[in-house]
């Protein structure tokens, strides 16, 4: 008889028995999607792998604990068979085909009544790729298919043109520390729904040039401001391309509520009436210390890590930052935005009990090709700065971290 493809289907599992044989892997990669398509899952095995045994003691499924025993299939309306036992498995899958139970085998598909495909999900859609060849089954090959759509759907570079997708408002991108590819999932599908993105200089930069023609991009420092403080001017523009219905990204280095004032920004759309959506971003105060090499906590030298801003002095009657308190503490300090004011910084952790040979280091435009770290420590910091020509943007480490991983000048 000739082979024929298998035909595909999405099946409707809420409420309905599906029978699981067998707690190892196979259990484990599977269980989750049953569970979230609110199956009544019941587990038959006599052992299991820590994370299926946590969903059985969550509930989650009901675990029977004892090998397969003829009957276990015959009311379920799924089945996967994924024991060790390949006689347990013959055995049940026969079961299954009396019963007209549509059943999985792990062990041998070509005994199988169906296969599970390679399944991603993308914004309410799901992708599921199966071969159209049963001699030449690659789940290799369909996963490698699967996830070349899954990503397109994500990154919007595979979009149907009659259908695209529009998120309404604003939406306040973290863009990560600079490298591009640090983006979101999330973040970069919203720019490729943009109609409008307006960009800090520290956002990533080679995304807007993977933007469409069509899209307008906005320097945020040039908008024109007037009568306006600068942060009210982009309010206003964020605002003002809204209130023309268009989808309008605000694209803003690492994360939009670390130390870049975009709650500014939420709580203006908000009193406009803007719908806001906030999509979280990569920190540079974690990823850029750990990009250069350095964890800002490690087991038995630092149980603790404070991000500060550096952009006003310690003796500047704006700060608010209590420097005296943050000398006194064991653990790790990464300051932003304090290259230029590094010297009276470490002046005053020293007067303040940290000790001049604690070691500093200073990560100039981290995660991009042009990251460079330099070493110092918080006596030497000020002239080394100088020496070494370091220019913002910059994420300073201070603290026994610094010394923890492979390390140097660059």
């Amino acid at each position: 008889m000739a082979e024929h493809p298998a035909y595909p289907v999405g099946l409707r599992l809420t409420g309905r028995r599906v029978v699981v044989l067998g707690g190892g892997q196979v259990a484990q990669r599977r269980l989750p999607a049953l569970i979230a398509a609110g199956a009544d899952v019941r587990l038959v095995s006599p052992d299991a792998t820590p994370s299926v045994e946590a969903m059985a003691d969550a509930g989650e499924v009901t675990w029977e604990r004892r090998p397969y025993a003829e009957g276990d299939v015959a009311d379920a309306w799924y089945a996967l068979i994924a024991t060790s036992d390949t006689e347990a498995n013959t055995a049940a899958s026969a079961e299954a085909e009396r019963h007209r139970v549509w059943c999985v085998r792990s062990d041998d598909a070509d005994q199988a009544t169906a296969w599970t495909p390679a399944t991603g999900h993308s914004e309410g859609v799901t992708v599921a790729v199966l071969t159209t060849d049963a001699r030449h089954r690659d789940p290799r090959h369909t996963a490698a298919i699967r996830d070349a759509v899954v990503e397109g759907l994500r990154d919007g570079t595979l979009v149907a043109p009659h259908r695209r997708t529009r998120t309404p408002g604003v939406a306040l991108v973290g863009g990560g520390p600079g490298d591009p590819d640090l983006i979101t999932v999330r973040g970069r599908r919203l720019l490729a729904e943009a109609d409008v993105v307006i960009a800090d200089r520290l956002g990533p930069r080679d995304l807007l040039a993977e933007l469409p023609p069509h899209v307008e991009v906005i320097d945020a420092a040039k908008i024109p401001y007037g009568r306006f403080m600068a942060q009210e001017a982009i309010n206003n523009a964020l605002i003002e391309h809204a209130k023309q219905g268009k989808a309008v990204v605000r694209l803003k280095g690492g994360d939009p509520f670390v130390f870049g004032r975009g709650m500014e920004e939420a709580q203006a759309l908000a009193e406009a009436g803007i719908p806001c959506t906030v999509v979280p971003g990569i920190s540079s105060s974690i990823s850029v210390p750990g990009a250069a090499g350095i964890p800002v906590t490690h087991r038995g030298v630092a149980h603790e890590f404070t991000v500060v801003s550096g952009h006003v002095a310690p003796d500047d009657e704006r700060s608010l930052v209590d420097w005296p308190s943050l000398a006194k503490l064991t653990g790790t300090l990464v300051i932003l935005m304090g290259v230029d004011k590094i010297g009276r910084i470490a002046e005053t952790l020293v007067a303040h009990g940290r000790s001049p040979e604690t070691p500093v280091a200073l990560v100039q435009e981290g995660t991009t090709a042009a990251q460079r770290r330099v070493d110092a420590t918080l006596g030497t910091v000020a002239e080394t700065v100088v020496a070494r020509e370091v220019r913002p943007p910059a994420v300073i480490v201070v603290g026994e971290v610094v010394g923890v991983g492979p390390h140097g000048t660059a």
